[in-house]
């Protein structure tokens, strides 16, 4: 938190950031994993996009890590700061809804024949995926992981800490066997990528999704590593724990909308 003068006070609820240079390296980051991206699509190696990969992991932790100071050592996060990240959250999830949203649709776009040329969905060629095969056995995960995280922050609430670390540990858990599962799925499916609009929705939609989980898995990995370090208690407002917690309940529910576009709806295929 800013130092004020001996001879003055702070008189208002918000917190005036000192100066962060991660802005600035994460934006670098960002360019240099965009840059490195298109280089390795193009068959070039991939060290340039993984180095902007680890600058913007070594952002994370680092605004992450002062953004912990700032609650736990400068108790900073006042009523109003607390109301600002909440709000930033919904934000932040609410943005990624609407990513999604052109997700879909460019792929109803096309089932209902809006697009010029489509005049089957599928497209003739085209065997979707089995819905009831590891599909459904995903959805069921990530349901359950919905749960035990709900278990998890009732546990934290109630002070029950053995417990609260055990269904977050089995959350986490759960969407690394959801991830497994996923890329196990990819290396079944008999399309490509660049075999046509459905083959592309599909594996943009899906792939993104379960970038989203991986992140959900990094998130609740972050709150496990404090609720060790006792960052957590009873009575005390847990700003990261509920926003991780929001993340992965959209998680969850961005998945169900997926399973029943992409997997349900355009019907059972063949069996893996």
């Amino acid at each position: 938190m800013s130092q004020v003068s001996g001879h003055s006070a702070r008189k208002h609820p918000f917190h005036i950031v000192d100066p962060s240079p991660w802005p600035f390296v994460g934006s670098v980051g960002a360019f240099v994993l965009a840059i490195g991206a298109v280089q390795y699509f193009h068959d070039a190696p991939p060290w340039l996009m993984l180095a902007g990969f680890a600058i913007i992991l070594v952002t994370m932790f680092g605004w992450w890590r002062d953004v912990v100071k700032e609650a736990m050592v400068d108790k900073a996060h006042t009523g109003k700061v607390r109301l600002g990240l909440r709000m930033g959250m919904a934000m932040f999830i609410a943005s990624e809804v609407m990513f999604f949203v052109a997700f879909f649709w460019a792929y109803f776009n096309n089932a209902f024949m809006v697009s010029p040329g489509v005049t089957a969905w599928p497209p003739e060629g085209i065997e979707p995926v089995h819905a009831w095969g590891i599909p459904a056995l995903n959805t069921a995960i990530l349901i359950t992981s919905g749960f035990t995280l709900m278990a998890s922050a009732t546990a934290l609430k109630k002070g029950a800490r053995g417990r609260q670390l055990f269904f977050l540990g089995l959350t986490i858990g759960l969407g690394v066997i959801f991830l497994g599962f996923q890329i196990y799925e990819y290396g079944l499916i008999a399309f490509g990528f660049q075999d046509g609009i459905f083959p592309s929705v599909f594996y943009m939609a899906t792939g993104f999704h379960g970038f989203h989980v991986f992140v959900g898995v990094c998130f609740l990995g972050v709150m496990f590593y404090r609720s060790l370090k006792g960052h957590f208690a009873p009575g005390r407002e847990a700003i990261g724990y509920e926003a991780s917690e929001w993340y992965w309940h959209f998680v969850d529910v961005v998945w169900v909308f997926l399973f029943v576009v992409f997997y349900w709806w355009v019907g059972p295929g063949v069996g893996h």
